[in-house]
Formats: structure tokens, sequence, C-alpha cells
């Protein structure tokens, strides 16, 4: 398994603001790899661009 980010980490990581990995979070666009105890989110980072991947429309 690739190395876990915290959301500030991949928000860094995909040039977004953490408030943009936290709302496609909230709207279920994205899901974290791993939830903490504590709520905290771990991302993986590889994971998360497949999803934002599939996120985009199709060219036809």
């Amino acid at each position: 398994m690739s190395e876990l980010l915290t959301t500030t980490e991949l928000a860094r990581a995909l040039r977004l603001s953490v408030k943009s990995i936290q709302r496609y979070h909230r709207d279920g666009k994205i899901t974290p790899a791993y939830t903490t105890p504590g709520g905290h989110h771990r991302w993986s980072l590889e994971e998360v661009q497949a999803q934002m991947r599939a996120l985009r429309p199709r060219e036809s």
C-alpha cells in the first residue's frame, strides 16, 4: 500500500485547497483510505487521483 497522506498533504499534492478536498469528500466524490478513531482522514494519492479521473466527463 502506498503512503497515506493527511488532508493538508493531499491538498498540496493535488494543488487544491483543503476546503476543496473537504467538499469533495462531503459530496461523496472522494473517499479516504482510512479514518482515524479521532475522525481524521488519511488518503491514498493514487486512489484519490483515480476517483477524480472518474468524475471527469468523457469526450466522445
